[in-house]
C-alpha cells in the first residue's frame, strides 16, 4: 500500500502530464473550492453506458492521446 505522500506525488505527476501545469493547478483549485464527492462521482461516471460504449470511449480517448503525442513530435 502506498503512503499518502506517494499518492499525492503520483496524482500531481499524472495531472501535470495530461493537463499541463496550468490546468493541473486549476483542477486542484476547482476540487478544493467545490464540494466534491469523488466516490459518488465515480459510481455514476458510467451510469447508463454499456460495456461496449465504455470500451469505445476508452479507445477514442487513447487515440486522442496518441494523436496529440504524434502532433507534438512532428512540430
Amino acid at each position: 500500500m502506498r503512503e499518502d505522500s506517494q499518492i499525492k506525488m503520483l496524482g500531481f505527476e499524472i495531472l501535470n502530464k495530461h493537463l499541463g501545469p496550468v490546468d493541473a493547478e486549476k483542477f486542484v483549485a476547482l476540487i478544493q473550492r467545490e464540494k466534491f464527492n469523488y466516490t459518488e462521482w465515480r459510481e455514476n461516471l458510467f451510469e447508463g453506458l454499456s460495456g461496449r460504449e465504455i470500451s469505445q470511449k476508452a479507445m477514442n480517448f487513447q487515440r486522442t492521446l496518441d494523436d496529440s503525442k504524434a502532433e507534438k513530435r512532428n512540430s
